[in-house]
């Protein structure tokens, strides 16, 4: 049975920083695209960064580029997202998600999903 981890989210001020991780089991790691979403009250999940299998391509929408750094060891089937200068509009729930193949950015592409870690930013 594949599971899906996340850990790391707290509060933290405007300004400050955060690195989230997410650990699979049962997957075959290296076989998959790992993406991190967020999903913040009353509005729809997106994507924040994608990393392809290998690690060599890395994905951000533009309005993140620059803040966040999307890592992954396949080693320890674990992927990090990396949050600088965080900002009261970056408060939401934040998933870990996997598919077999490359990065995409819809959240229906992706077959396995953590429970999500909550990440809070004060002004």
């Amino acid at each position: 049975q594949v599971q899906v981890v996340e850990s790391g989210g707290g509060s933290v001020q405007a300004g400050g920083s955060l690195t989230l991780s997410c650990t699979t089991f049962g997957l075959s790691f290296d076989d998959y695209a790992c993406a991190w979403f967020r999903q913040p009250p009353g509005a729809e999940r997106e994507q924040v960064a994608c990393i392809s299998w290998s690690g060599q391509d890395t994905y951000y929408p533009d309005s993140l580029k620059g803040r966040v750094t999307i890592s992954r060891d396949n080693t320890k089937s674990t992927v990090r997202l990396q949050m600088n200068g965080l900002k009261p509009e970056d408060t939401a729930i934040y998933y870990c998600a996997a598919r077999d193949g490359v990065c995409l950015y819809r959240a229906t592409k992706y077959q396995y999903w953590g429970q999500g870690t909550q990440v809070t930013v004060s002004s």
